[in-house]
């Protein structure tokens, strides 16, 4: 062969080593392409209302505390966020409703200690509450309160006891469904202080705290944001609150353990969720305006005077939580015997 044919031969091999073949361009141009198409979506968020879904009924401290939240990142976003309520089948209905949502940030569930006890007591659920969401803070604590109707004699947790056990199964109790926070509290209480009564569930707090002031049921462990003003104004009678200490908004009721039920201790907690792939921008700017709004003295004032303790986290922290939440209460309703099927 010819030297120069020789050389121009390997100049061709050189010139086709370093050509980018058009499929090589391609999956480029897609590289590239990409994160500048999702960009814009995310600086533009958010470009429409949002949809906070509550899974129970109004009147309830769910609903309560979500029309604070709504309130307030309505005004941080710049875009509305529309309350919806989706009660029933003990929260689950609008837990599924939220994870079967588009992962675009326009969804959000506020859930409940009600979510991780259903993760065990339900025999079978259409969602999974540890991978179906993307955690974004947690929002709040607060302690159900052992209330009684004016009518009921008891004027103290012992009294009530004492009243339990000399009509056993006589009295009723009320409680926002069937496995719910309300429900176990009661379920707690009559296990450790050796008393039997009715349980009478309803379609959420709402409606258990309408039954109590109506007489309908005569005691009830509802939360402390839906009872509180009852309690105040002496539409109920509250006889001890379920947490470890007192409540600065209710000074004067005792705990459980020291009205008479020593080693008794409950409270509920609440938290913001959306559907899992919802992208990490928009879940870090939710969790940031969540976390300041919660801060706002305002909003605290708010919060206190309705029994909730405000309760913020990262993402990160709040999926672990979630998650020793589910197995503590996988315990206890396992004990308990309780199972909906």
């Amino acid at each position: 062969m010819h030297p120069r044919d020789r050389n121009q031969g390997d100049e061709r091999q050189e010139m086709e080593r370093r050509t980018v073949k058009p499929v090589d361009c391609g999956w480029w141009l897609i590289l590239m392409v990409a994160p500048a198409a999702i960009a814009p979506a995310l600086a533009d968020y958010p470009s429409r209302p949002l949809r906070l879904i509550v899974p129970f009924s109004p009147g309830g401290g769910t609903d309560t505390l979500g029309r604070v939240i709504n309130q307030k990142l309505s005004e941080a976003l710049g875009q509305q966020v529309v309350m919806d309520n989706r009660p029933g089948a003990g929260a689950n209905i609008g837990a599924e409703i939220a994870a079967k949502s588009a992962p675009d940030g326009y969804t959000l569930l506020m859930v409940t200690i009600s979510h991780a006890i259903n993760a065990s007591l339900y025999s079978k659920l259409n969602y999974n509450l540890a991978t179906d969401f993307a955690p974004i803070t947690l929002l709040a604590t607060t302690p159900h309160i052992l209330v009684v109707h004016p009518s009921v004699p008891a004027k103290s947790v012992r009294e009530l006891i004492a009243l339990a056990k000399a009509s056993p199964g006589k009295l009723d109790y009320g409680s926002s469904g069937s496995g719910s926070s309300a429900h176990l509290a009661a379920a707690l209480f009559g296990n450790m202080a050796g008393v039997k009564m009715n349980h009478i569930p309803y379609k959420g707090g709402g409606p258990a705290v309408i039954a109590l002031i109506g007489g309908e049921v005569s005691v009830g462990f509802p939360t402390m944001p839906s009872v509180i003003q009852h309690v105040k104004s002496g539409k109920l009678r509250g006889l001890a609150v379920t947490t470890a200490q007192r409540s600065p908004s209710t000074p004067d009721l005792p705990t459980m353990d020291a009205a008479g039920v020593p080693g008794y201790e409950m409270g509920s907690w609440y938290g913001l969720l959306a559907p899992a792939g919802t992208p990490k921008e928009i879940i870090a700017r939710l969790n940031a305006e969540t976390v300041r709004l919660l801060k706002l003295p305002d909003v605290k004032e708010r919060l206190d005077a309705a029994g909730f303790e405000p309760l913020v986290s990262t993402s990160e922290q709040y999926a672990a939580f979630t998650q020793r939440e589910i197995e503590k209460w996988a315990k206890v309703v396992k004990t308990s015997g309780a199972r909906i099927d």
